[in-house]
């Protein structure tokens, strides 16, 4: 196989910015705490001019990507197939990208900006409120060359925002017949709640017909299977005949449920500084070790330890590449 693991998914760039008095700035703004506001460029621009003489970070982004990168960053073979506007921010997210990678599979498209989230983190208690321009990012019109990608990874990550509609969409349910066909694993994050939300029985179909490995939160495993997290494990295994099932439990942990054995991974504690990513950050070092044929307690361990690093700085994938393959090394099978 060429790659460990490849990803088709929205490719957004993140702008981080940690606000002392953020319910003061939310107020002003019109902006519920702790939720996701789908925004036009215009809007977000708007937004952005608020907080622009703080120090905004840029760093590529979107659910997929994150996960991507910090397989990358792991140390394995990854690349990452979306889109981006022909600016300065797609530049820039290719940059990281390729940072992270080696390499990417990008689109640059001129018939939409670059899409962005912009988070803003609240120093007290590290909880954020995004405000999303989804541009181009949702107007992917083909795999291009990842389709020979498809043909020779082992592991093939998707999330459940790429079924929300639009081009994507179409671009998504031609990559999971292919990737399967092939031979690859697999691997659904489910993503937010209000996916499930809108889409619940899509996703049950999509997981029941392709998905070898699906990610999901509490809430999102109660939200898809109306059963509490630690049951919703279970009967996705059973009624989606899905071989492994990784529910995430925040501060409690998570459950990893593989081919009907459970298992229970505990959290390593750190100083909350930006829970931005947290989620695609472990399911990127779950799936380096998937890769790599661990045992999935092993695999989860590894994802725990890597969600820990993400949420002990700014920003959803870790910087320092050389601590997460220490990480590895640390936690590989003897």
């Amino acid at each position: 196989m060429t790659y460990d693991v490849a990803g088709l998914g929205n490719a957004l760039m993140d702008a981080l910015v940690v606000v002392d008095d953020a319910e003061a700035l939310l107020d002003r703004l019109g902006l519920v705490r702790g939720t996701m506001h789908p925004v036009d460029h215009a809007e977000w621009e708007a937004v952005h001019k608020e907080v622009a003489h703080l120090d905004v970070v840029l760093e590529s982004g979107g659910s997929c990507a994150n996960t991507i990168a910090t397989v990358g960053r792991l140390g394995a073979r990854a690349v990452y197939r979306g889109q981006v506007g022909d600016d300065a921010l797609g530049q820039t997210y290719a940059d990281r990208l390729a940072d992270a990678c080696g390499e990417h599979l990008l689109r640059v498209s001129s018939d939409a900006p670059t899409g962005k989230c912009l988070s803003i983190v609240s120093r007290q208690d590290a909880e954020r409120t995004m405000v999303t321009d989804l541009g181009a990012s949702v107007l992917l019109p083909d795999l291009g060359g990842f389709a020979d990608v498809l043909r020779s990874t082992r592991i093939a990550h998707f999330t459940g925002y790429t079924l929300l509609g639009g081009a994507m969409e179409g671009v998504v349910r031609q990559a999971l017949p292919l990737a399967r066909d092939a031979g690859a694993l697999v691997s659904v994050d489910v993503a937010d709640p209000f996916v499930v939300g809108q889409l619940r029985d899509t996703l049950w179909r999509v997981l029941a017909a392709y998905a070898d490995v699906v990610f999901l939160n509490a809430e999102e495993a109660r939200a898809l299977t109306d059963r509490t997290p630690e049951h919703a494990a279970e009967t996705i295994a059973s009624e989606a005949g899905v071989k492994t099932v990784v529910v995430k439990l925040g501060s409690r942990g998570s459950l990893v449920l593989h081919d009907g054995e459970a298992h229970e991974i505990g959290v390593r504690k750190v100083e909350a500084i930006d829970t931005t990513g947290a989620g695609d950050a472990y399911a990127g070092g779950f799936l380096y070790g998937l890769a790599r044929g661990w045992a999935p307690e092993t695999c989860g361990a590894l994802a725990s330890a890597v969600a820990a690093e993400t949420v002990a700085q700014l920003g959803a994938v870790v910087k320092d590449g050389a601590r997460l393959r220490a990480l590895a090394a640390e936690l590989a099978p003897r």
